[in-house]
């Protein structure tokens, strides 16, 4: 049974969108049963263009990835989520709509990475941000696909997923 992960920020419009991406890219090289998607409270309308070239860099087929409202997963039709994960401070403040899962509700837990986009140092300092979370996020979610899904209870997967952050 696929686990869906659903990855949230604000405007899903970087750090969610290069945690999709790489969750994805892992999944598929490790032969893992694992879907991410990405979402956001207020999407942008547009993926930035440094979050792509980012992922390209690394081989991570981005078509078909845009920018959306978080509204689509708590939708009928929706995939049944295993966990959600906010990765910026702003949505994991904010109050998130009621997504259902396989077992009821999705593990919720928390992985926050400064906004690239904030970087100093113009479009080289940027490249050089996006790069280094890129990185930072595709360490986590190489932990994440380590994880035993089918053996864990939500409350074991919640602590896992916490200790993933830690670290």
């Amino acid at each position: 049974m696929t686990t869906h992960v659903l990855i949230l920020c604000t405007h899903n419009s970087a750090r969610s969108v290069l945690s999709e991406g790489m969750l994805n890219h892992w999944a598929q090289k490790l032969g893992k049963d694992v879907q991410a998607h990405s979402a956001g409270s207020a999407p942008s309308g547009r993926i930035n263009p440094f979050a792509v070239e980012a992922l390209q860099n690394a081989g991570v087929d981005t078509s078909g990835y845009y920018s959306k409202s978080w509204d689509k997963f708590s939708a009928d039709g929706a995939p049944p989520l295993s966990i959600v994960i906010t990765v910026c401070d702003s949505a994991a403040a904010e109050q998130c709509p009621v997504f259902f899962g396989g077992n009821g509700q999705p593990v919720k837990v928390h992985w926050g990475y400064p906004d690239p986009s904030n970087a100093e140092g113009g479009d080289e300092g940027r490249r050089r941000a996006f790069e280094l979370t890129r990185q930072a996020i595709g360490y986590r979610m190489l932990q994440l696909l380590q994880l035993p899904f089918e053996e864990l209870s939500q409350a074991e997967l919640q602590q896992a997923l916490v200790e993933i952050y830690r670290n």
